[in-house]
C-alpha cells in the first residue's frame, strides 16, 4: 500500500451487536489505520465495545448520519478516509484496495458497489431494493451519469473532496447528496463491486423505510434545481407555455375570423401562464450564471485547499 494517512470512519447508533467486529476486521485489513467511531446516542453500550476492540471513540450528540459525517470530516486530518456503517455489512476484503485508488491519486471518491454484487440476494427488505434502484435511474438520468450505486454507505475519499464538501444533509440522504456533490463539481469516482450481507441477527436497522426514502427523493428534487437551474426552471416554462397556447390559440383563431373575443377568461388565463413561463425561464437563465459562477469560485477554493495541503 502507498504511504499516506489513513482514517476509518465508523458512524455508529446502538451498534453493540456488531461494532466490535468491524472494528477487528478493519484494524486487521488496515492495520496501519486510525480507526475512528463517532457514536450518536447510542444507548446499548456501543462506545464502550468501540473502545475495547481499539477503535478512538468521539462522539456527536446531534442526531443524524449527516450530522455525525460532517463532525468526522471537520474533525480528522488524513490523506485517505475510508468511511464504513458499523453494522457489519460490508466486509473489510475491499479496504485496501479502495485505499490505494485514493492514495494512487486515481479517485477522490471510491463507491463500494453493492448493487452489482449480492445486496438484492441477501437484503430481505423489497422497498429498499426498489428504493435503491429508483434513486440510481433518478441520479443518473438527471444529472448524466452512470453510478451503479448511490445510496452505499463504504465509500473511501481524498483529502481535497473531504475539505471541500459541504455537509447539509442531516440523516441518510447524505450518501445521495455526497454522490451528487461528486458528480457536479467533477470530481474523479471509482466503484468497485463489493460483497454485501444481511445485519446479523439482533442488529436492526435505523433506515425508515418510508420517511428516510421521501427524504432522499426530496433531496433529489432539491439538487436537481439547485445543480440544474436551467433545465429545472426550463422544463415547468415549457409546461406553462404548453398551458398558454391551449388556452390562447382557440381564442386567438376565434378573434382572426370573427373580430371578436367571447371568451375573456381564458385569453387572461392564457396571459397567465404565458408570463409565468416567462418568469421561470429568466430565473434559469439567472440562475444558471451564478450557478457556473459558483463553479469557478468552487474550483479556486479546491486550489487553495491543496496549496494549504502541500505546506
Amino acid at each position: 500500500m502507498n504511504k499516506g494517512k489513513i482514517a476509518v470512519l465508523i458512524p455508529c447508533y446502538n451498534e453493540s451487536k456488531t461494532v466490535e467486529k468491524v472494528v477487528k476486521d478493519f484494524r486487521k485489513a488496515l492495520p496501519d489505520a486510525d480507526i475512528y467511531v463517532y457514536d450518536n446516542n447510542s444507548t446499548d453500550d456501543t462506545d464502550k465495545l468501540a473502545k475495547k476492540a481499539g477503535a478512538i471513540v468521539k462522539y456527536e450528540y446531534k442526531q443524524g448520519k449527516g450530522n455525525v459525517i460532517r463532525s468526522m470530516f471537520r474533525d480528522i486530518d488524513a490523506d485517505c478516509y475510508l468511511m464504513v456503517d458499523g453494522d457489519d455489512t460490508y466486509p473489510a476484503d475491499n479496504a485496501k484496495e479502495m485505499c490505494d485508488y485514493v492514495l494512487d491519486g486515481k479517485a477522490d471518491m471510491v463507491v463500494g458497489d453493492r448493487l452489482s454484487s449480492t445486496y438484492f440476494v441477501e437484503n430481505k427488505r423489497k422497498f429498499h431494493n426498489f428504493g435503491n434502484k429508483l434513486v440510481r435511474f433518478l441520479i443518473n438520468k438527471l444529472f448524466n451519469n452512470n453510478i451503479n450505486d448511490i445510496m452505499t454507505g463504504y465509500r473511501a475519499f481524498s483529502y481535497n473532496f473531504v475539505k471541500s464538501y459541504p455537509v447539509l444533509s442531516r440523516g441518510f440522504e447524505i450518501e445521495t447528496e455526497m454522490t451528487i456533490f461528486a458528480i457536479d463539481k467533477n470530481f474523479k469516482l471509482v466503484e468497485i463491486p463489493v460483497k454485501y450481507r444481511d445485519r446479523p441477527k439482533g442488529s436492526v436497522s435505523k433506515l425508515n423505510t418510508y420517511s428516510d426514502g421521501f427524504k432522499v427523493l426530496k433531496t433529489i428534487a432539491v439538487f436537481f434545481e439547485e445543480y440544474k437551474p436551467m433545465l429545472f426552471f426550463g422544463l415547468f416554462s415549457l409546461i406553462f407555455l404548453v398551458i398558454s397556447l391551449i388556452l390562447g390559440i382557440p381564442v386567438l383563431n376565434e378573434y382572426f375570423h370573427t373580430g371578436l373575443v367571447p371568451k375573456f377568461p381564458s385569453l387572461i388565463v392564457s396571459c397567465i401562464f404565458l408570463i409565468l413561463c416567462m418568469l421561470f425561464w429568466i430565473t434559469g437563465i439567472i440562475l444558471q450564471v451564478i450557478n457556473k459562477k459558483n463553479k469557478q469560485l468552487f474550483e479556486l477554493h479546491l486550489t487553495e485547499i491543496s496549496m494549504l495541503r502541500k505546506k
